[in-house]
């Protein structure tokens, strides 16, 4: 895909509040609603007119096996949402740089790997409270454009469906993300299916900090080899002010076929 050709999709991404919805004042906002952070999507969406920016500043993903060791590192990792209506949005995500080290540990020969990922173009469809209050659900269909370098981005499109429900249960909240994809094969040529589930339970620390508590599951069937994937996260944002929030969070995998660990922390900023 042609540099030109994201650069007009993330124009109008970013012009078409302008269109959406009449301007309003900042106390008439709902709560803040970031997608990060964490393993799973939230049922909430923008208010129409609103733009929010999040970055993840800085991810480390470690991988081992008996033959090697993949240390992965994600530099501007950005998501643009905008609100086109009060129950609708629509998101543009990239990564702006990635860096992949793999080590055979038989040999010792290392290879590294440096590129921009992939583009990910999404809409979310909320179906009930856009807020995210009480009972909350939404639709989030969504395509990765293959952009981005090879070792970093898949090497074809790909494409899925995401159904996030979120539960207000007094003081926490129950989060169920759902997700069936046509995933990128393993050598980057066609696709298969994959699907699978994320649950947490989110909770606040203090009257700015909040924490959640994330499983996730993901069955994949590669050609190459099926697999699936058992990961436990925990997450924290800090919220500073009404419109922006810091984050960091550590997921675990639970099994061979998930990666070790991975460590991240970023930004949120509503405008």
């Amino acid at each position: 895909m042609p540099l030109r050709s994201v650069l007009l999709i993330a124009a109008l991404v970013i012009a078409a509040p302008a269109f959406a919805a009449p301007a309003f004042a900042a106390g008439d906002r709902r709560d803040l609603c970031p997608d990060r952070p964490g393993l799973g999507t939230p049922a909430c969406t923008l208010d129409a007119g609103a733009v929010m920016l999040e970055v993840g500043i800085a991810d480390w993903t470690l991988d081992r096996n008996a033959d090697s060791r993949t240390d992965s590192f994600a530099f501007g990792d950005a998501l643009l949402r905008a609100g086109l209506t009060p129950s609708l949005e629509v998101q543009l995500g990239w990564t702006m740089l990635g860096h992949v080290r793999e080590r055979d540990r038989a040999r010792g020969d290392v290879a590294r790997r440096t590129r921009t990922g992939d583009v990910t173009l999404a809409l979310r469809q909320n179906l009930r409270n856009p807020d995210g209050s009480g009972f909350s659900a939404a639709v989030m269909p969504y395509a990765t454009l293959p952009v981005g370098g090879a070792g970093v981005g898949a090497g074809d499109w790909g494409a899925g469906l995401i159904v996030p429900v979120s539960f207000e249960l007094g003081g926490m909240s129950l989060g169920l993300s759902p997700h069936v994809d046509a995933a990128v094969d393993g050598d980057g040529d066609g696709r298969h299916l994959a699907f699978g589930s994320v649950a947490g339970i989110g909770f606040g620390v203090l009257d700015d900090v909040s924490m959640t508590a994330e499983l996730s599951l993901a069955r994949d069937r590669d050609p190459g080899g099926h697999t699936t994937e058992a990961l436990a996260g925990l997450s924290a944002g800090w919220q500073v002010g009404d419109d922006s929030q810091w984050d960091a969070g550590v997921n675990v995998g639970l099994n061979r076929d998930s990666p070790d660990v991975e460590l991240y922390f970023g930004y949120a900023r509503r405008f």
